[in-house]
This record gives structure tokens, C-alpha cells and sequence, in this order.
């Protein structure tokens, strides 16, 4: 061959051979072509899936912006606490009304249906008893032996259950099969050993009724402190997980405690579990028990995106102080109270909210103890009693001089040290000063009271939504 000749393939390739190397020519150029075509060779940027921020179910978008906090007029009772200054807050959503009993007590039941379940997968596990034997093995781990499990979950199963110093962390429990109610029903006695367990003594209970022993009712949560490892240096980042184990009961003695030589035994019989309280807001709840309700939420709301292959959800958590005054002015500047001021009756001569107003006479606005959550008329966020009916918890920590040192763009001081966390609002008992919406007040994170609830709130995420307020709208 005369080295000048051009190369000709098909002296050296069959017909098959020939085929087969165009075949990979036409795919290489599709592949190239494709990826050309994507980006044209441009820096375009990793895409994800296609994104909509979705309003969580109650609650209502609070567009970020800047405002006064503080005490806009003399502070005349001289606690001198809340200079006015301006701040700003980004944007989030707020639960339109206080946490109720009713949604307090689906948070009560799915703790109670877990830890039932729990006990008897355990119990389950230690005799050895399995699906199919129609008893006490049908609640089962589901990572037994004769259950199906993805290839992932036999993974963990395989290299991480069991190393903690909880055995059982991690194991998943069986929430497919009703659990069972009624005493003539139990299935056999493994599952009545668990279910007795449950109730107070036999001793404890009077007019016929066991009633389940709520000291069993403890939700276990983690979470990380990020501003404490943000800041932290040579530490792992496990050196910050905080582990929570909270009964998460309300008191409902509070009635009775917080009113010396007083009548409110009804009250503690029957607001937190009976339905003619259901839409009234919880209380008996601590500053812990509102944040692990929080917790909770979040990891029901997650469970369920999970489920449907929906990316999850920012967490719930309680207010930042800052967040609290901004959504309670509802875009008024510098008002005494949620629906402007400065006074807490209408044109009408009729109470805007649900306080104390007269010595003595609790009732003088229609209303004795708390009322419905959604009661009386919302503010321009359409949030309802922001002043008065229970006074809310804050995720802040009370500092009379934070004002001094806290950031002017979000403002949040929350020192773990310090017990004394911040309620505002003012509740049902309270004198029309504490339902100011500047007013600070506090209670210490153990404590649960009569007159103390909480709403929950969810960072915004997506498009910037902020107040304008030269034009009273939200752009």
C-alpha cells in the first residue's frame, strides 16, 4: 500500500464489524449531541426538581420586612426592658390561631399509639413471637425474619440496630395492623401484660375508670445547635446533637395551682380532654413541652412527604420574640395593640379581646376562663388573639437589656442557660397592659400554667416576599 494512500476501513473490517462501529459512531454523536444541546457548554447550574412553596395547613404567610420594636409610648410601669429600636425580620409562616386541645391531642395520641406499639414489638421480640400467630407477634419489629424489607433497611438493620445504647433505636415498628381497644378483646396474655402496663394500678383508679398512666407519654427527639457548632472549633460535629426525652402530658392541675382558695376543679376535670374544649387553646404546657411538639410536627408532616415523594418541609418551631411582635402589629406601626389602640374596646363599647378588664370581674367581656381559638376578630395578618385568651410562648430567652446587644436583622437571643423564656400576648387573667403588643413578660422554661399556650411558625422559603410600605403591599 502506498503510504500516501487514504485509509480505506473496509479493506479491514467485515460487513458485521463495519455495522456494529457505526452503530457506536450514531450513538456517541446522539450522546454528545444531547449534552450539547442541555447546556451548549455553558455554565447553567446542577437542576433539581421543580419547586412550589405550598402554605402549611392553618397558617398564614407573614411577609418579612422592618419595623419599631419596643415601647412606642412611656413605659409608666418603668421595667424599662423595651427600648424602641428598628429591626427587621424575614419572612415566615404563623399558625392563624393558638395550638387547641384538639391538635394538642393528636400530638397525646400518637405518642400513646407509639409507645404501645413499641412495647409490644419488644415484648414481641424477647419471646420470640412472630405475624402469623395471631397474637401479640402481629405488632412485631417488621424487620423480623418472615417481613419484607427494602435492601437499604436490611442494610441499617444489619450494621447499626442494636449498637446504641437504646437496643431497639432504629427498629421500625408495625403500624399497619389496628391495635386493639377493648380488654375482651386482647389477642392473648403477652398482649395484655403490655397494654396493663399502659393504665394507672388497679389501686390508683376510682369511680370504675383506669385511665392510661400519662407518666408512660414521653417523646424522645434530636437536634443539632447549630449556633453553638457554627462557632466551635476542633469539635465533632456529634459534639453538638442534643437528645430531648419530654413527657409531653399537660399538667391540668394548673387550674387548681395557680388560684389558691379557688373552684376550678371542673376545669381541671374536663378542658383538655373533653370535645366542648376542642377548639380552645392548650395550656398546662411547658416551654419543653412546646418545643417538642414542634419536634413532633415536623416529623409528622415529614413522614407523610416521605410517603408521597415530596421533598420535606422546613422545621416547626416556636417564635423568635422579634417574629412574635412583628406578626401581632400586623403591619401597623408603632399601634398599642394587635387591632392598632390605644384602647381595648371598639366603637361599639364592646372588648377586643379576652383579658381581665375590671377588678374582679373576669367576665365583663363576655368570657370567664379562655374562649375558642379563632375567636374575636384577626389583625391584618389574619392572626387571632395575639392579645389576650392565653398568653404564648417565645423561642427566646428574657433579657431586660437584649435589646441593647441583639442583632438588628432577625434578633433572636436564646441563651440555653438561662431559664427565664419569654411569654407574650397577655391571656384570659391578665390586665390590659400585658396585651400590649410590646409588653415583655416571662415564665421559666418548667413551668406550666393555666394561661400560657403557644403557636408554631415555618420559615418561608422561595421568592422574596416583603411588606412594601409605601405601597401597604407585599412584593
Amino acid at each position: 500500500m502506498d503510504r500516501f494512500t487514504p485509509l480505506n476501513l473496509s479493506n479491514f473490517l467485515t460487513e458485521s464489524s463495519m455495522k456494529k462501529l457505526i452503530a457506536i459512531f450514531a450513538i456517541t454523536a446522539l450522546v454528545a449531541s444531547c449534552n450539547s444541546n442541555r447546556g451548549r457548554g455553558e455554565l447553567v447550574g446542577a437542576k433539581g426538581k421543580k419547586w412550589y412553596p405550598e402554605k402549611p395547613y392553618g397558617m398564614t404567610l407573614v411577609p418579612g420586612g422592618s419595623f419599631l420594636m419596643g415601647k412606642s409610648d412611656d413605659d409608666f410601669v418603668a421595667v424599662n426592658d423595651a427600648p424602641t429600636r428598628t429591626v427587621t425580620v424575614r419572612s415566615f409562616y404563623m399558625d392563624e390561631t393558638e395550638i387547641t386541645n384538639a391538635e394538642y391531642r393528636q400530638f397525646v395520641n400518637w405518642v400513646k399509639d407509639s409507645t404501645v406499639r413499641l412495647r409490644l414489638a419488644i415484648l414481641a421480640d424477647e419471646v420470640g413471637a412472630v405475624p402469623g400467630d395471631g397474637g401479640i407477634g402481629e405488632f412485631a419489629f417488621v424487620d423480623q425474619e418472615n417481613q419484607e424489607m427494602t435492601p437499604w433497611e436490611q442494610y441499617n438493620y444489619d450494621n447499626y440496630y442494636g449498637m446504641g445504647d437504646d437496643f431497639y433505636a432504629g427498629r421500625k415498628i408495625n403500624n399497619d395492623v389496628d391495635l386493639i381497644l377493648q380488654p375482651g378483646e386482647y389477642p392473648d396474655e403477652y398482649y395484655s401484660e403490655v397494654m396493663d402496663t399502659m393504665y394507672i394500678p388497679a389501686e390508683e383508679a376510682y369511680n370504675g375508670q383506669r385511665t392510661i398512666d400519662v407518666s408512660k407519654l414521653n417523646f424522645q427527639y434530636t437536634y443539632m445547635d447549630i449556633q453553638a457548632a457554627a462557632r466551635a472549633k476542633g469539635k465533632r460535629r456529634k459534639d453538638f446533637i442534643i437528645k430531648e426525652d419530654i413527657n409531653i402530658y399537660p399538667d391540668t392541675t394548673v387550674w387548681i395551682k395557680d388560684f389558691n382558695y379557688s373552684y376550678n376543679e371542673p376545669m381541671h376535670n374536663d378542658y383538655f380532654w373533653h370535645e366542648a374544649y376542642g377548639d380552645y387553646p392548650v395550656v398546662g404546657v411547658n416551654w419543653k413541652q412546646a418545643k417538642a411538639f414542634c419536634a413532633w410536627r415536623t416529623l409528622y408532616k415529614n413522614a407523610y412527604q416521605k410517603s408521597k415523594g415530596k421533598p420535606y418541609v422546613n422545621t416547626f418551631r416556636l417564635p423568635s420574640e422579634a417574629e412574635w411582635e412583628y406578626a401581632a402589629r400586623g403591619g401597623l406601626e408603632s399601634a398599642t395593640y394587635p387591632w392598632g389602640g390605644p384602647y381595648a374596646k371598639n366603637d361599639r363599647g364592646c372588648f377586643m379581646a379576652n383579658f381581665k378588664p375590671l377588678r374582679g370581674d373576669y367576665a365583663a367581656d363576655q368570657a370567664l376562663y379562655t374562649v375558642e381559638a379563632d375567636s374575636y376578630e384577626p389583625n391584618d395578618y389574619n392572626l387571632y388573639n395575639m392579645a389576650g385568651n392565653v398568653s404564648e410562648w417565645i423561642d427566646s430567652s428574657y433579657d431586660p437589656g437584649s435589646y441593647e446587644y441583639s442583632s438588628t436583622m432577625n434578633p433572636s437571643v436564646n441563651d440555653p442557660a438561662n431559664k427565664r423564656k419569654v411569654v407574650r400576648g397577655g391571656s384570659w387573667k391578665d390586665v390590659a397592659y400585658f396585651l400590649q403588643v410590646s409588653t415583655r413578660d416571662y415564665e421559666y422554661a418548667d413551668s406550666a400554667r393555666s394561661y400560657i399556650g403557644f403557636r408554631t411558625v415555618q420559615d418561608y422559603m422561595g421568592t422574596n416576599i416583603i411588606l412594601n410600605k409605601n405601597f401597604g403591599d407585599a412584593r
